[in-house]
């Protein structure tokens, strides 16, 4: 029987043929080179995935922060959302207790989302193809030749693309915001230009007084009597020789020459007065009142 074309007796390929069902070196290695490429370089280093790992949420905010360079998260809104994005979708990967690699792959893939909705201003729905393309690369497929080469199971791809769908394209219109909508500088800052009270002295309006302390106000603030500055300018006027001479104000004590007992003797007659006064009306009262009451008495009897 002759032998099989492409074959030697001894079973062997000659130099150059390709056996049928396999696949060469050379196109191995350009499948591998080309399944290399998706999501490459990586965001993170293995290096920098270890680290965090052994963070708490905290720690891995600094880690993050430090990674990528922000100087200006308490000032800078773009810069503390895009921390707020990564340290969440690391720490839900730590929940998913994924691998070094799927770590890598995935920090990667949030990256490179964004990198297309920044760079090559991609719509939610390229967003959703693109990442469609690349879970086929990466996730399980059945068309794969090497199954080496699927990063993620079912189970944590269909993780994947629901988390994204909670997370990135669920609020997709507020990173395009985030992007390419531009802050006017009147929210950043604004130069008010603000009156503070002069002294008393200067002709400006007197300040509250509710917002000092009264003790402050009426010693330093509160300007003097109309009646007093009328008198002061009248004085002046006058000159030295029309101002009247002050009379003597001084009062002699009405109780010299009277001792204690005389006192006590005066208030004693004015009280004794007082009470018999008081006494003779009550009299008078109970009079009247108690006539009344005969009145009465007398013509229930007849009744």
């Amino acid at each position: 029987m002759a032998a099989s074309v492409g074959t030697t007796p001894g079973g062997t390929t000659p130099a150059g043929m390709t056996p049928a069902g396999t696949t060469p070196e050379s196109e191995k290695d350009t499948e591998f080179q080309e399944h290399e490429k998706i999501l490459c370089p990586d965001f993170l280093s293995v290096a920098q995935i270890t680290e965090m790992l052994a963070e708490d949420v905290d720690g891995v905010q600094q880690k993050l922060e430090k990674f990528l360079n922000f100087r200006s998260l308490q000032t800078c809104l773009k810069e503390a959302s895009l921390l707020d994005y990564y340290v969440s979708g690391f720490l839900w990967a730590r929940g998913m207790d994924f691998s070094i690699i799927q770590y890598s792959k995935f920090m990667t893939l949030l990256d490179m989302l964004l990198h297309n909705l920044r760079t090559l201003h991609m719509s939610l729905e390229d967003s959703i193809k693109w990442l469609r393309e690349v879970m086929a690369e990466i996730g399980p497929s059945h068309s794969q030749k090497n199954e080496e080469w699927n990063i993620f199971d079912v189970k944590q791809a269909n993780a994947i693309v629901d988390y994204l769908k909670i997370s990135l394209f669920q609020h997709y219109k507020l990173y395009e915001f985030l992007f390419f909508s531009a802050r006017e500088e009147i929210v950043i800052g604004t130069e008010q230009v603000i009156e503070v009270v002069k002294p008393a002295g200067h002709p400006f309006p007197n300040p509250l007084e509710e917002g000092i302390s009264f003790d402050i106000y009426s010693t330093f603030i509160e300007p003097p009597p109309i009646l007093d500055m009328e008198m002061k300018g009248l004085n002046q006027e006058q000159g030295p020789e029309e101002s009247q001479p002050e009379a003597d104000t001084s009062e002699t004590d009405p109780f010299v020459g009277f001792t204690i007992e005389d006192i006590k003797l005066v208030l004693g007659q004015v009280t004794d007065d007082i009470l018999i006064s008081i006494q003779t009306k009550i009299n008078e009262k109970l009079q009247i009142q108690e006539e009344a009451f005969n009145a009465r008495i007398e013509k229930l009897k007849k009744a």
